[in-house]
């Protein structure tokens, strides 16, 4: 009888690359989307949106809900037919063919993952670690980074383990506030008719929760990362449709209920004069005598575990257009011992360092929820152009009307009827400037090291 016991060869990757390991099962995924939704988002931009809203700040978190919740299910399609890492950026150039237009969306999601990362390496120095110490803020903040890229460099299993950890702390801190909220109205405070306030000065009702809103949005995203680490799931098509929901009703109720405890507690116009550490002042109105510094602490490790998700989406992002011949294949070079892809990592965390040293991370936040809801529109618009595209294996399926409404609500978010500020388009227009000559570069690069059949698309592996 033959012998049953010998191990399997280690299974390769495109171009003979080491394969990403699966070591992402359903809980660890469920974790991996919580926390990348929960963190920097509610804790530091719960001020702003209150200042465009008001006192109902409750409702923007909702509706933001809502939109990414339909836009999931077209995610879930998508990964179900195609789970490889690159997400967006994959969908979007298999149902269009236009490579110029994958890069481009490819720019935007790398740009809001790198821009949150860096957006929470600020948080981390300017609100929560400054109640211990005071710190230059641009080395505190390439340290930080410094040290994500050394977590994730290590391999995806230890920065997977590591986001549990910190999802529960995260999440922990949110419990506090909602505690906190709890007990003040049990004690008779509070001012429930905060909750049906809005900001109607200079504004209409509806352009002050759709602005509010297209902020909020910022704070639901996340859960589209988690289908850049297809590749390192196991079973992808079976674990992802339940991970990636129950994770974003966890993430929804648990904002809700701390916005809620927000106004109720707190002002809006207090709220908005507080800005980043808006939650530090419900825990002031609401328990006095609880220490700051246990709840900052908290905030640390919150910030952290955000910018850890984001940085590894960005570098399997990279690598999967990598795969796919639309960036330079270097950047999808995966380390022999570690198998991370260890290029990449260094491309995102040197333009991380970038941006902490030398922009003003706070006004990127509306222009990241700008970019993030155009490529939804667009992932939204490709999942019904790919119905055309049949799957060898059984897969999720969104019902038709939830794609086509998600994609009505993307754009109007997008628009400015939405009320957006103006400087989010101006940042944009930067941002995709800048996508523009990379994307010439690129095209350079490609036509000096490639053969006419290199540059043809590569479809990677199914995972």
């Amino acid at each position: 009888m033959a012998d049953t016991t010998t191990t399997e060869p280690e299974q390769t990757g495109p171009a003979g690359q080491p394969s990403l390991k699966r070591v992402m099962g359903s809980k660890l995924l469920l974790f991996f989307v919580v926390g990348d939704i929960i963190g920097t988002g509610v804790y530091a931009l719960t001020g702003q949106v209150a200042g465009r809203v008001g006192g109902a700040l409750w409702l923007p978190f909702l509706i933001a809900f809502v939109v990414a919740f339909m836009t999931a299910f077209s995610y879930l399609e998508l990964v179900g037919k195609y789970p490889q890492a690159a997400g967006a950026a994959l969908y979007t150039h298999k149902a269009f063919k236009i490579r110029f237009l994958t890069f481009m969306v490819a720019f935007a999601v790398m740009c809001s993952g790198i821009t949150s990362a860096s957006s929470a390496a600020k948080a981390f120095g300017d609100t929560y670690l400054a109640e211990f110490i005071t710190a230059p803020m641009p080395l505190v903040a390439i340290l930080f980074v410094i040290g994500l890229a050394a977590i994730n460099f290590r391999g995806v299993a230890e920065s997977v383990k590591t986001n549990v950890v910190l999802t529960c702390i995260e999440i922990a801190g949110l419990l506090i506030i909602i505690g906190v909220g709890v007990w003040a109205v049990l004690n008779g405070n509070g001012d429930a008719s905060r909750l049906t306030q809005f900001d109607t000065e200079n504004q209409t009702m509806l352009v002050a929760i759709t602005s509010a809103t297209s902020l909020a949005f910022f704070a639901m995203v996340g859960f589209e990362d988690s289908v850049n680490m297809a590749e390192e799931c196991k079973d992808p098509i079976r674990i992802f449709p339940k991970a990636m929901l129950w994770g974003m009703v966890i993430a929804a109720t648990i904002y809700i209920l701390v916005s809620v405890t927000s106004s109720l507690l707190v002002p809006a116009d207090d709220l908005e004069a507080a800005k980043s550490s808006a939650l530090l002042k419900v825990l002031d109105v609401g328990a006095p005598g609880f220490p700051r510094e246990v709840f900052s602490a908290i905030g640390l490790f919150a910030v952290i575990n955000s910018a850890l998700i984001n940085m590894l989406m960005a570098s399997r992002l990279l690598y999967g257009m990598a795969n796919q011949r639309i960036i330079p294949k270097a950047l999808g070079t995966v380390h022999p011992f570690r198998r991370s892809p260890w290029v990449a990592i260094v491309f995102t965390s040197l333009i991380a360092i970038g941006l902490v040293s030398f922009v003003d991370i706070g006004v990127l936040g509306g222009t990241t929820a700008l970019l993030l809801l155009v490529v939804f529109a667009i992932v939204n618009v490709a999942v019904l152009v790919l119905r055309k595209e049949k799957a060898a294996h059984k897969h999720f399926r969104a019902p038709t009307v939830i794609p086509i409404l998600a994609a009505i609500f993307c754009v109007y978010l997008v628009t400015p009827l939405s009320g957006r500020p103006a400087r989010d388009y101006t940042v944009a227009a930067i941002l995709l400037a800048v996508g523009l000559v990379l994307w010439g570069i690129n095209w350079l690069v490609m036509r000096a090291t490639h053969s006419e059949a290199d540059r043809e698309p590569i479809e990677p592996p199914v995972g």
